[in-house]
């Protein structure tokens, strides 16, 4: 299995950190990577989006269902008490935006990809590859909520 270096990782944060402050008003401080399997639970929403191009493979962003209910309430300026239609689609917009970033940013340093329209998974789900390891790094706001963002990718 191929690792992932800083230079692959490093596109994703700024990214998703951008996004975050300029579409949520969430400052995000990065947790500590940690290799992690793929397999997640029912009080789980995951945007996955394929990655295609010089380098592919996948990335997961995935919010406890509370954090996603928070998230939509910032970005539809309104309450959200429980998932819905407007809701999710909200937070797949957010990820559109996040990995529509990083592939602008892997543009700039000369690495061209495109990426897949998100696919929103909820439930017990596992997602299995055989290229790469899953690194997650979790995106901590209001001391305790985290998103997760992890990356599989090969070059």
């Amino acid at each position: 299995m191929a690792g992932l270096n800083a230079e692959h990782i490093n596109p994703f944060l700024i990214a998703a950190t951008k996004i975050l402050k300029d579409m949520c008003f969430v400052d995000v401080k990065i947790g500590k990577p940690y290799v992690k399997s793929t397999d997640f639970t029912d009080d789980t929403l995951v945007i996955m989006i394929g990655i295609t191009g010089e380098i592919r493979g996948q990335a997961m962003i995935a919010f406890p269902n509370s954090v996603a209910c928070d998230i939509a309430s910032k970005m539809i300026m309104m309450p959200v008490a429980q998932l819905d239609e407007l809701s999710t689609s909200a937070v797949c917009e957010l990820g559109n935006m996040i990995m529509g970033n990083t592939a602008t940013i892997f543009s700039t340093k000369g690495i061209g990809i495109d990426i897949t329209p998100p696919t929103l998974c909820t439930g017990n789900v596992t997602f299995s590859n055989n290229y790469s390891q899953n690194i997650c790094i979790p995106l901590i706001y209001d001391e305790s909520r985290a998103i997760e963002i992890n990356v599989a990718l090969k070059d």
